[in-house]
């Protein structure tokens, strides 16, 4: 037992370390306020000392956020009520390294705080001139937050750069496609007041050239004419230019906003998911434009296809970190894959090296002199070997299983489409005239063609959302169709976590937590991303919420309108395995060539009130695109010529690729056949065969004698 003089003696060591972890909390604190002192008086010097220049410029910007919120529509109003609340919830950090004047953005020690949760962490931000950078990532790593935070300068950005950030289409308005380009009105006057501070400070700098140029670009007499000029460009004829916004899809409207970013013509061009809502030419003809943009271009997107033929750059955000790699994204994955190599080589020779000389220690340690001074020596190596650093093993990204449950099979047809043809008002031009055709559950289906030509609203037709204005779709009893459209995602309960939202929609089968976790964590939203709110989730892990309560219906059919929108690229190859493993139907919609290159069987292009099979596939598709963009010698048509001529074709125009003369005849579509079989007299084969349904592939192929589409002609409807 101790004595008491002992216990009063460790007593008393006791108060005087607690003295000592006082005096340190002190000392720790009176050093931090002092800091945030002179951290207060830095800023103050700032505020104090600040140039005329940047003066004008922050006037400008609050001119130009007033002027914004001025005749703002209620869907405008809203978008900038949910900016300002992601702004509030962001912190950004970070120390500009680059010269004011330099034409780069270099940026040390960069971190991103979103609703307490770091994203990008003590890292480098470097942006030159003359780069297209593709920025990648899963979903939830702080793609689209890193965008924000350049766009609304919540970094320090030098305030001679002008940046331009489009993250969504235009809101439908009463405005006009060509008012919604000229309206930058805010744009030119402080473009304006920049020329004239440069003017009276650095009269010989180059960029004060480029601002002339560029006011005028802007200038009134001028504008309506470039304006015009780039809306041609992205398809829009004169009739187009003129009438509402309200009247146009929303793949329309996304082209408004591209042609605002080009008419504007930024240092800073900020692109996420620009080629959300566009059909396939227009992001052929998106990708030929961008890939000769001569400034600093980001690009969050989720198409390999496109940042192939754009990007001179990738950022791979990983682990709270920026990795930069040169070249485009196949380019990317190869010297990853490389590089990866290369570190499991290393990573496993430092560690069969650590366990011999440890081998050795233990073996030699307690044997003669010799073979302890020689265990010594060895165990010095192994401590400088770990202090001088190892070699990380590669982490293996965390794997998305998507899956949606096998269903029993119903017979044939599961939906069938009878001479059905659809306007939207009596006064509204024909969508659809004449269609007819069934779908079943090996249906693979995916409809392509141009923005307004009708893939959506076939859709909504085939579900039962429209009515039709003639003719009879016909349902079977018992099939289940599953839709996900562009803003499904939009639909979740927003103040709900992901285990409540799927709880609230099935209350009988989903029970315990446990199950919840294990149907959404399939789906990549674990963790603390289960128990927060949907909203505060990325736009991807909101449309992975989406599909796990979709997959969860267990639907017959799956009716897809764009489902790639804001999924990464691993999410959009887990989608393409679930449906490749579904045993039901699929009507896809989508701009992403590869997606529809690994799903679908057949190929429908919607375009002039009908739907024609295409044989060919996707690739060949994108080559006729691609020449009706370019020139006949292969370059790029000026923004003038390149007017989509796939959509204006005049029956005196002869096409870049001559489409093949059909007979006028009703058009009968057979799914089992893409070519879509036919009789003699060029109409579609008949669905009944000795008094009974046929279903779709299980027609003779006797029908459809050679020469005709569907037979043995090398020829195509094009």
């Amino acid at each position: 037992m101790p004595s008491a003089s002992a216990k009063k003696r460790k007593e008393k060591g006791r108060n005087a370390e607690r003295n000592r972890a006082r005096k340190g909390v002190g000392a720790e604190t009176k050093d931090v306020k002092r800091e945030e002192s002179l951290e207060a008086q830095r800023l103050a010097d700032i505020e104090a000392n600040k140039t005329s220049a940047e003066v004008a410029k922050e006037m400008a910007e609050l001119a130009i956020k007033e002027n914004a919120l001025k005749g703002a529509t209620d869907i405008e109003l809203l978008r900038a009520s949910e900016a300002k609340l992601a702004a509030e919830a962001r912190n950004c950090t970070g120390v500009l390294t680059s010269e004011e004047k330099n034409t780069s953005i270099h940026i040390h020690g960069m971190s991103i705080i979103y609703h307490g949760q770091i994203l990008i962490e003590e890292t480098e931000l470097k942006l030159d001139a003359h780069h297209r950078y593709g920025i990648i990532g899963p979903n939830g790593c702080g793609k689209s937050t890193l965008m924000a935070a350049i766009g609304n300068r919540e970094l320090p950005i030098p305030s001679n750069f002008d940046i331009f950030y489009l993250d969504h289409e235009m809101a439908p308005s009463d405005k006009t496609p060509l008012e919604s380009v000229m309206d930058v009105g805010e744009q030119r006057l402080k473009l304006e007041k920049e020329a004239d501070i440069l003017q009276e400070t650095d009269p010989e700098s180059e960029y004060l050239l480029e601002l002339y140029e560029r006011l005028d670009d802007l200038d009134v007499d001028k504008a309506e004419a470039t304006a015009s000029r780039i809306l041609r460009g992205l398809g829009f004829t004169k009739e187009m230019q003129h009438k509402k916004m309200s009247d146009f899809s929303g793949g329309w409207r996304m082209r408004v906003s591209l042609a605002r970013a080009l008419f504007v013509k930024p240092y800073v061009l900020l692109l996420d998911e620009p080629t959300n809502h566009l059909d396939l030419e227009a992001c052929v003809w998106l990708e030929e434009e961008l890939k000769n943009f001569n400034h600093i271009l980001m690009i969050v997107s989720h198409s390999q296809d496109f940042m192939n033929g754009v990007c001179s750059d990738i950022i791979h955000i990983l682990d709270k970190k920026m990795e930069y790699y040169s070249g485009n994204y196949d380019q990317f994955v190869k010297t990853k894959n490389e590089l990866e190599v290369q570190q499991m080589k290393r990573y496993n020779w430092e560690q069969e090296q650590i366990a011999h000389m440890k081998e050795y220690i233990a073996r030699s340690g307690h044997g003669s002199a010799k073979l302890a001074r020689q265990a010594q020596s060895k165990e010095k190596t192994l401590k400088k070997m770990i202090e001088g650093g190892l070699t990380e093993k590669v982490k293996t990204q965390s794997t998305i299983s998507m899956n949606f449950k096998d269903v029993d099979v119903l017979p044939p047809p599961v939906i069938q489409v009878q001479n059905v043809s659809f306007k939207y008002h009596d006064n509204a031009p024909w969508i659809y005239q004449n269609l007819e055709f069934g779908l079943d559950m090996d249906t693979r289906l995916a409809l392509v063609g141009p923005n307004g030509a009708g893939k959506s609203t076939l859709l909504k037709m085939l579900l039962g959302q429209l009515d039709c204005t003639g003719g009879m779709i016909r349902r079977h009893s018992h099939v289940k169709m599953g839709h996900y459209h562009q803003h499904s995602s939009e639909s979740l309960d927003m103040d709900l976590t992901p285990l409540e939202f799927m709880n609230k929609m099935f209350p009988d089968t989903l029970k315990e937590v446990d199950t919840v976790r294990k149907i959404v964590g399939r789906y990549g939203i674990s963790g603390k991303q289960q128990t927060m709110p949907i909203r505060q989730l990325s736009e991807g892990q909101k449309c992975r919420v989406a599909f796990a309560w979709i997959a969860w219906q267990s639907p017959h059919m799956l009716m897809l309108d764009e489902p790639t929108n804001h999924l990464d690229i691993e999410s959009i190859d887990a989608l393409a395995d679930a449906i490749k493993k579904f045993n039901g139907g699929l009507v896809l919609v989508s701009h992403d060539f590869r997606l529809i290159s690994q799903v679908a069987k057949d190929i429908w292009i919607c375009e002039k009130q009908t739907v024609t099979p295409w044989t060919k596939g996707i690739l060949a598709y994108k080559d006729i695109l691609k020449r009706n963009v370019l020139g006949e010698d292969g370059k790029k048509k000026d923004m003038a010529a390149a007017s989509a001529d796939h959509y204006h074709k005049t029956e005196s125009t002869v096409p870049i690729v001559q489409k093949k003369a059909a007979p006028v005849k009703q058009m009968k579509i057979s799914l089992g056949n893409a070519g879509g079989k036919r009789d003699g007299s060029g109409s579609p084969a008949s669905a009944k065969k000795g008094g009974k349904f046929v279903p779709p592939g299980k027609r003779g192929a006797a029908e459809a004698p050679k020469g005709k589409a569907g037979g043995d002609s090398k020829e195509d409807w094009w």
